[in-house]
């Protein structure tokens, strides 16, 4: 289902010790977390609200995405959101989430169950039951008391609205009052607001201890997906192969659209197929002239972008090359230091191996090349 997001980044983080936004998690930066979740949901379009100056900041924290622009927000939260409902692109009809950056774990099933909810109510939250008893004191030394948890629940983020709806609802809100939440302008507007589970990990960094509880979670928001691709090519009349991004010289060469190179091509799949994104004809049909004799190292980059754009990033890649000739054990070790560059990956992650079938087949019999390659990829969960 498609949506948008509004991902609001733009308070001081006084209590957190600093701009937590833009701080270390997990090796990443804070709002990061919450962009790469959101493209790979699937968000047609993300605004990043972030205080006026801090655009530098937020490219560098944000380096290698795409599919989101950043706004300067105001002094109030409220001010914020309205700042980034006005940047977003999207009809009124659209579905849009509105999320804390300050609750960076957040997973592919919160927003699938907010969109197919939101699709059927004014607005939607990820809430959680209360589970501990709650108390009351009216005044510091006062008497305590006991209030019933029955009915109550703890609202997270990010909160789903059609976009009409939000900033219609906003628009009735008194101009001398503070919503808590967009659930809250929504719900006095008149709107329904239903709630999906919330999770347990989307926890709001806050104050200075709640970076260590959220960085021992961080590790368990991760999934690792794994990808198989396969491509052969015959030969034909020539003078070398080109094979891993490196000319091989040969007595002939294969023949295909591109440049024919196969390894390049099974690994370009498997990547693809890692990420369900298809495979390569369906993002570089062989019918177009552009991709004519084309470098094929243009569509494993590619492949290795959508990764990227997604939240995720490439583990290690297995590759098998099966042939008679050319012989590619003289070749392996430069054919790795190439892959290694042109996957961003270090060296002990790439692995080239080769294989005959011992003279039977179209292999054995010198009519082609084949590749096989699996790869492991690191997403959001």
């Amino acid at each position: 289902m498609r949506f948008s997001a509004v991902i609001v980044a733009g308070g001081s983080g006084r209590r957190a010790g600093g701009a937590k936004q833009w701080r270390s998690l997990a090796g990443k930066a804070v709002a990061r977390w919450s962009v790469e979740a959101c493209l790979w949901a699937g968000a047609d379009d993300i605004i990043l609200v972030i205080p006026a100056g801090d655009e530098r900041l937020a490219e560098m924290a944000l380096a290698g995405l795409s599919g989101w622009r950043a706004v300067a927000g105001g002094s109030e939260r409220r001010d914020s959101v309205l700042q980034g409902l006005a940047a977003l692109k999207c009809d009124p009809d659209a579905i849009v989430l509105i999320h804390d950056a300050a609750r960076p774990l957040l997973s592919s099933r919160v927003i699938s169950e907010l969109l197919v909810a939101s699709s059927e109510a004014d607005g939607a939250v990820p809430a959680l039951p209360i589970a501990d008893t709650l108390k009351r004191i009216d005044s510091p030394g006062g008497d305590v008391a006991t209030i019933s948890r029955a009915g109550l629940w703890r609202a997270q983020t990010p909160q789903a609205f059609r976009r009409r709806v939000i900033e219609a609802a906003y628009a009735a809100w008194p101009a001398d009052e503070v919503p808590t939440d967009e659930a809250s302008v929504v719900e006095r507007a008149g709107g329904h607001i239903v709630l999906t589970p919330g999770d347990p990990k989307l926890l709001k960094l806050t104050y200075p201890e709640d970076f260590e509880m959220v960085e021992a979670l961080a590790g368990g928001a991760r999934l690792t997906r794994t990808g198989l691709g396969f491509d052969a090519h015959r030969f034909g009349p020539g003078d070398g192969v080109w094979l891993c991004g490196l000319h091989i010289p040969h007595d002939q060469k294969l023949i295909g659209h591109s440049d024919a190179d196969a390894g390049l091509h099974a690994l370009t799949d498997a990547i693809l197929g890692a990420i369900a994104e298809g495979d390569i004809g369906d993002h570089f049909p062989p019918s177009d002239p552009r991709w004519k004799g084309v470098d094929s190292a243009v569509f494993l980059k590619h492949a290795v972008q959508l990764v990227t754009s997604r939240g995720g990033r490439l583990l290690n890649v297995d590759l098998t090359l099966i042939c008679e000739q050319p012989k590619i054990k003289p070749h392996r070790e430069a054919m790795r230091e190439r892959l290694a560059v042109l996957l961003g990956l270090p060296l002990g992650a790439v692995s080239v191996k080769a294989t005959t079938t011992e003279a039977m087949g179209f292999t054995g019999r010198g009519e082609g090349l084949a590749a096989q390659a699996i790869v492991s990829v690191e997403t959001p969960a």
